[in-house]
């Protein structure tokens, strides 16, 4: 990142309206790709565009995220708009803009890793070739279908309306806009492609990595897209699309690998992974976790904490106290705030592993069997037993019945995924006129897909996307 900082600028404005920026130095790209290790310091550089307050940190998590999915009763007043789905106020227009440039920058990068990696593939040892260009690849379709699924339509609203562009070159030239089935069909080309190359990831192979290992690099693949995270985000993005059948697949692949084993009551008592470390697909990495669930979940109160009421905490578990995240993952507030519940599960591990500390999951083996059982439902075969085990693993009795299955997996979104940023997204793709704590119908307001930034609308030309 001290190499290279790409200004997305260029890729947001027209040929009349670009800025005045430095050009890309042929001569740092070539001192960072002249080796294996700057390869591996630009891919590291994406994840750390991506861990930032304005993204996964705050904003398309707990912050905007949870506040339009009514996750909270109580959020800083900046969110104001937010609460009655206005989108032109000035926080909200910040807000959106940083998603997008924000977003559109961290393709930029993965796209110069791209451009040159095929052909400085001899410097590369062991499978660090495959595995680098799987997660660049992984990563555009990641982020290119987090921006359609801020910026775009359903599928089930319409295949064709436009929605966002899908860029996949590193260039000064403007992207064209494509349509919400034009983009999805550009990410399962990404994921077909990503997955093919980390087939050599080590966490499919079973290769046993160590610090005498190349130092160690492919230790840790949960901090990485790698092979099984792709895989679950490719069930994410062909649930999304209705292809049920594939969707299963690929959830059934990442289930069945039985890499990723459920939390345990006694690691929750212990305080040992409040993160659920070992359920990531992939998770990502922020050295300072601890402080931030002290800024904005701190059980004192203050202008900047996000709460909930411990009325709506017992409403959001169907009044089943002994599920572990009811007993383990909120706190009690303190004096006047007694009647709050702040979440805990970026708390500070207690395990002396780094393994269980600083991690923020974005993709988890509960959103799997999700997958599978909405996948088995639509195609009329027994999801029970799908939806189940995700139940059983939070110490929740299992269903013999389901009346409702949409109430009931939104039930399980809302007690799983709060302050993650699923659940917005969740309730966009179920297009749900009605839900918690709001009298306001999201569809109508069309609260389900942001505003494209004004400097895009204006410069670039863009096309109405609501």
């Amino acid at each position: 990142m001290k190499y290279k900082i790409i200004i997305a600028a260029l890729l947001l404005a027209s040929c009349s309206e670009w800025l005045d920026v430095e050009p890309r130095s042929q001569v740092k790209d070539e001192e960072l790709f002249s080796s294996e290790a700057g390869f591996k310091e630009a891919l590291a550089g994406v994840y750390a565009l991506l861990a930032t307050d304005a993204l996964y940190v705050k904003e398309l998590r707990f912050g905007m995220l949870g506040v339009l999915a009514r996750e909270w009763d109580y959020q800083n007043t900046s969110y104001a708009d937010e609460t009655t789905y206005n989108y032109e106020g000035a926080n909200p227009t910040n807000r959106i803009e940083g998603i997008w440039t924000g977003l559109y920058n961290a393709i930029a990068n993965a796209n110069v890793i791209l451009e040159v990696i095929d052909e400085k593939k001899h410097l590369f040892s062991g499978a660090n070739y495959p595995v680098i260009k799987g997660e660049a690849l992984a990563l555009r379709a990641f982020i290119h279908f987090d921006l359609l699924r801020c910026f775009g339509a359903t599928p089930g609203e319409g295949p064709d309306r436009p929605a966002i562009p899908y860029v996949a070159r590193y260039t000064s030239l403007q992207s064209p806009q494509l349509t919400v089935a034009g983009v999805i069909e550009k990410v399962l080309a990404d994921l077909d492609s990503a997955t093919f190359y980390l087939q050599a990831d080590p966490i499919r192979t079973g290769e046993k990595i160590t610090e005498t290992v190349d130092n160690g690099y492919l230790i840790n693949r949960q901090l990485h897209l790698n092979y099984y995270a792709a895989r679950g985000l490719q069930a994410r993005v062909l649930l999304y699309n209705k292809d049920y059948a594939r969707a299963a697949e690929s959830a059934r692949e990442v289930i069945n690998s039985g890499r990723f084993p459920w939390t345990t009551q006694q690691r929750l008592i212990n305080g040992a992974d409040y993160t659920g470390a070992a359920e990531q697909l992939w998770g990502i990495d922020v050295n300072n976790l601890s402080a931030i669930s002290e800024a904005y979940f701190q059980t004192t109160g203050g202008n900047n904490v996000f709460s909930i009421t411990s009325a709506s905490l017992m409403s959001y578990h169907e009044n089943i106290t002994d599920d572990y995240r009811y007993l383990y993952l909120y706190n009690v507030g303190e004096g006047a705030n007694s009647n709050s519940r702040y979440i805990a599960k970026y708390n500070a591990s207690s395990s002396d592993s780094l393994y269980y500390s600083n991690k923020m999951a974005m993709i988890k083996i509960a959103e799997m069997h999700f997958i599978l059982a909405e996948a088995l439902q639509r195609d009329r075969q027994d999801f029970l037993p799908a939806l189940n085990a995700a139940r059983e693993a939070r110490g929740v009795a299992p269903l013999t019945a389901v009346a409702d299955f949409d109430a009931a997996l939104a039930s399980e979104f809302r007690k799983e995924f709060i302050g993650e940023g699923q659940l917005f997204f969740h309730y966009k793709r179920k297009q749900m006129e009605n839900i918690p704590n709001t009298d306001l119908n999201p569809v109508e307001l069309k609260a389900y897909v942001f505003p494209l930034p004004k400097s895009e609308r204006e410069a670039a030309n863009r096309q109405d996307n609501r």
